[in-house]
C-alpha cells in the first residue's frame, strides 16, 4: 500500500471539469427545445455519455487508476450500449 502513486490534481484542471459539465448540462437541456424529431433522444444520451465519461475520468480519478479498473468499466460501458441498442430497436420495430 505504500508503494502506491498519488496524483495531485491542481484545482484548474477540476475547475475545467465543472465547466465543461456546467455547459454539456446547459446544452443537453437547450437539445431538447430543438425539434430533431426521433434524434432528440440520441443527441440527449451523448451528452450524458460525455459528462459521465468526464466525470469517471477526473472526479473519479480513473485516469490513475490500474488497467483492469479502467478494462471493467469500459465493459460496462459496453453492456449499457448493447441494452440501449437492443432498447432503441424494439422501439423502431414496434407494431
Amino acid at each position: 500500500m505504500s508503494n502506491e502513486k498519488h496524483h495531485i490534481v491542481p484545482y484548474r484542471v477540476y475547475a475545467l471539469v465543472l465547466v465543461a459539465l456546467l455547459a454539456l448540462t446547459f446544452a443537453s437541456i437547450g437539445i431538447v427545445s430543438i425539434e430533431l424529431g426521433k434524434y432528440t433522444v440520441a443527441a440527449a444520451l451523448i451528452f450524458a455519455t460525455i459528462k459521465s465519461f468526464l466525470v469517471l475520468t477526473y472526479f473519479m480519478h480513473l485516469k490513475y487508476d490500474k488497467p483492469y479498473i479502467k478494462a471493467m468499466v469500459a465493459f460496462v460501458f459496453a453492456i449499457f450500449f448493447v441494452v440501449i441498442v437492443i432498447t432503441f430497436l424494439d422501439y423502431l420495430y414496434r407494431t
